[in-house]
């Protein structure tokens, strides 16, 4: 679904990724760890064609991302989900017309957006606040709504950067387990994390990355056992 084939990015005199080779497969959920500056956020826009690798080959799904154009570009990301800490929902908008927002800039007809989005407000738990703004719904709520627009048009990957961030313990949980649903559905999740107990709980793959290279790369029971900082 996902690979990195000896992909470097550098920063004028610092470097983002050093040579990093990875294969991240469909229906996975990774979890990608490691302290500031480890380079997370490089992989992350890789992937999201925001940034370009000055070496080596990236590819999702079908598209091999290094080599797409500014015209394929809007294409290939119907193919992504994106989530935020920081939500990132159109305050002038209702829940139902924030996640609709994700149909009509596909060009859904409104039959489809009429069926769709109260399916996907039902998936994440908030069908009864379909008709509230942003500003009237709890932080969790909120990130509901975000991850509801992430997936209503069934995207084959969802990009989680530090979903819980701005969430109390309890709400975290509650959002991660909407996410493993949203996995167990199919969907393949890479998550950027620093919570430790989120990630040492869940059991998930984890792949860590400092100062450019990854560390480790290990499934199920290892947590963040390796990684010298998650500040």
């Amino acid at each position: 679904m996902i690979t990195f084939d000896h992909v470097t990015k550098k920063y004028r005199t610092n470097i983002g990724l050093d040579d990093v080779s990875v294969h991240i497969n469909k229906g996975d959920f990774v979890f990608l760890v490691g302290p500031s500056g480890a380079g997370k956020s490089t992989f992350i826009k890789l992937i999201l064609k925001e940034i370009n690798a000055d070496e080596g080959t990236i590819t999702v799904g079908d598209y091999e991302v290094s080599s797409l154009s500014n015209r394929e570009i809007p294409m290939f990301r119907r193919k992504l989900g994106t989530v935020f800490q920081d939500f990132r929902l159109l305050p002038k908008k209702t829940v139902f017309e924030n996640v609709a927002f994700a149909m009509e800039v596909l060009h859904k007809s409104p039959r489809q957006i009429r069926k769709q989005v109260p399916q996907i407000l039902s998936l994440v738990g908030i069908s009864d606040k379909a008709h509230k703004y942003p500003d009237e719904l709890s932080a969790g709520e909120q990130q509901r709504v975000a991850i509801a627009r992430a997936i209503v048009n069934n995207p084959q990957v969802l990009i989680a950067d530090e979903p819980t961030g701005n969430l109390d313990p309890d709400t975290a949980w509650e959002i991660m387990d909407l996410l493993e649903q949203i996995n167990l559905r199919g969907t393949t999740i890479v998550m950027v994390t620093h919570a430790k107990d989120i990630v040492d709980r869940m059991r998930k793959r984890v792949i860590a990355i400092e100062n450019g290279h990854i560390v480790r790369d290990e499934s199920g029971r290892y947590g963040y056992k390796g990684v010298e900082s998650v500040e």
